[in-house]
């Protein structure tokens, strides 16, 4: 099981990731929206922003999301580890349930290049 640490360290990496993209996934990333990661099997939340192509972590808390952010993920530790590290294919697993994405229809159609 990954740690709070592991995922901490995976949100970061997401973030050079995207800071670094080209294209379809640099704009799709361009969003500045409130953003939350709950990962399920460690209950704890972090809440952060997505802006300027790149994720701020500002918090993680215990248990679900206290605020609704505009762009809510949920998944286990070793779901966002994997997921980041690219041995977990998103659509796959959001298709599957193992991760849940929510958002406004708008942000989804952007998000969708990131799938």
């Amino acid at each position: 099981m990954a740690t709070m640490a592991e995922c901490r360290a995976a949100l970061d990496r997401l973030s050079d990731t995207l800071a670094s993209a080209d294209g379809d996934v640099r704009g799709a990333a361009a969003l500045n929206r409130s953003l939350s990661c709950r990962v399920t099997d460690l209950d704890v939340t972090f809440v952060g922003r997505l802006e300027n192509g790149r994720i701020t972590v500002l918090d993680s808390h215990p248990g679900p999301p206290r605020d609704k952010a505009e762009i809510r993920l949920s998944m286990t530790g070793d779901d966002l580890v994997a997921l980041v590290a690219g041995e977990l294919n998103f659509a796959k697993a959001w298709a599957g349930g193992r991760v849940r994405l929510e958002a406004g229809f708008r942000d989804l159609l952007r998000l969708r290049s990131l799938l």
